[in-house]
């Protein structure tokens, strides 16, 4: 076996050791916590997630291989096929509201664009509210300002692509048609399923 191919191999199991002192530490986090929210337990998610994601990689670099695990907020290690250096880049993102409050959305929407009819006439109502709202105000706004109109935030999400460069106008007609999982460099999702699993691991730890 040639140096390069041992020092590859040692590489893979220093990661797969990474990832078991990991597992160690988070579980000591997770059974040691007194109160929600530790930054401990925290620490040792995001520290787990990182190295099994390193496993991951370099496990599909030397093997060919993928473990079974998906970390949320990150796509499996080893299912990017885009260049190691893209000429450009393509973020998507979603972001999901609830309409809770109406009359409020109605009221800020018409502070904004003098054309709506106070109360929502016939010019289409929460429809017309929302795409004042969005004319007027940044996303970034919005959602840091949601419950001010009347939304409540869902779960949001951004992709980070890999993309050849193109020209002004070439790809609004079908905007998100080029969502190509195998360019996707990195994605960040936000959603409360994440902190239910968080409160979890403490209430299990509060039981024991």
């Amino acid at each position: 076996m040639s140096d390069a191919a041992q020092l590859t191999i040692t590489e893979v199991r220093a990661a797969a050791e990474a990832v078991k002192a990991a597992i160690d530490r988070h579980l000591q986090a997770v059974s040691s916590t007194v109160e929600a929210g530790d930054p401990a337990v925290v620490s040792a998610y995001e520290e787990l997630a990182a190295a099994a994601i390193a496993y991951d990689q370099i496990l599909y670099e030397v093997y060919d291989e993928v473990t079974p695990f998906e970390v949320p907020g990150d796509e499996p290690g080893g299912t990017y096929r885009g260049p190691d250096h893209p000429e450009a880049i393509s973020v998507l993102i979603r972001r999901d509201y609830l309409i809770t409050d109406p009359k409020r959305l109605r009221a800020q929407a018409e502070r904004v664009d003098a054309e709506l009819t106070p109360g929502g006439g016939e010019d289409g109502g929460v429809t017309a509210a929302i795409g004042a709202v969005f004319s007027e105000f940044e996303p970034d706004e919005i959602a840091a300002r949601a419950e001010e109109f009347g939304l409540e935030e869902g779960d949001s999400t951004l992709w980070v692509s890999a993309t050849e460069p193109s020209e002004p106008g070439e790809w609004l007609p079908e905007p998100f048609e080029g969502a190509d999982p195998e360019l996707l460099i990195c994605r960040f999702d936000v959603s409360e399923v994440y902190d239910d699993e968080l409160d979890g691991y403490e209430t299990e730890d509060g039981e024991d």
